[in-house]
């Protein structure tokens, strides 16, 4: 059941954004959703930022509103055209984000909203490599995503939503310390914020 209605939600854009809606419910709505890991980052006009993972432009959107040099990167050609025809403002990039074709200290800015959690260990592990790689030093990596709640009250909602629409990495990253992870490869981590009882995290990490 759950690769059925994942794979019906990134084919129909009508459910995708359903079932985005419904998620991001928790926190205020989609739009505040799209826009937690924004919140006190101040991008400028003229900052070079990729929104990584990009999707169909949910977050870039918001992106082009404060610079004016935006790439949104994905791996999925229909994303891209979806993204394309939401936010034509943003360049876009077809690329996976463990092998960027990017130079090194390129970006000001690395954002990515609730992809993480789609990636294995080891992937995982690459794509924060590229994220130091691409960054300029002193830029910073900002990124929203899923984690185990802190209120009971909330972990049947969330494993609902991970047994209908996500896979076996969704509750690995769960039982991740991103923070750490992030810490390792040499980024200086602020402390997370968690929103939705705990269920997601808010993470800023700089070069």
């Amino acid at each position: 059941m759950a690769t059925i209605l994942r794979d019906w939600s990134y084919r129909y854009q009508w459910l995708y954004d359903g079932i985005s809606r419904l998620a991001a419910f928790s926190v205020g709505g989609e739009a505040r959703f799209r826009q937690l890991a924004l919140q006190g980052l101040t991008i400028n006009s003229d900052n070079q930022v990729l929104d990584l993972c990009c999707g169909s432009g949910q977050s870039t959107q918001f992106l082009v509103k404060s610079s004016q040099n935006v790439t949104g990167l994905d791996a999925s050609p229909l994303s891209l055209r979806r993204a394309q025809q939401n936010v034509p403002e943003a360049a876009y990039v077809e690329a996976f984000a463990e092998k960027m074709p990017f130079a090194d200290n390129l970006f000001d800015v690395v954002h990515t909203s609730v992809a993480l959690h789609e990636m294995q260990s080891e992937q995982l592990q690459k794509i924060i490599n590229e994220v130091y790689r691409v960054l300029k030093p002193g830029g910073m990596f900002t990124l929203v995503d899923f984690h185990a709640p802190t209120n009971p009250i909330f972990w049947p909602g969330v494993s609902l939503f991970l047994l209908l629409f996500e896979t076996q990495t969704a509750w690995q990253l769960l039982k991740t310390d991103l923070p750490n992870l992030l810490t390792q490869i040499g980024f200086k981590v602020g402390k997370p914020t968690l929103y939705a009882g705990g269920s997601l995290q808010v993470i800023q990490a700089r070069k």
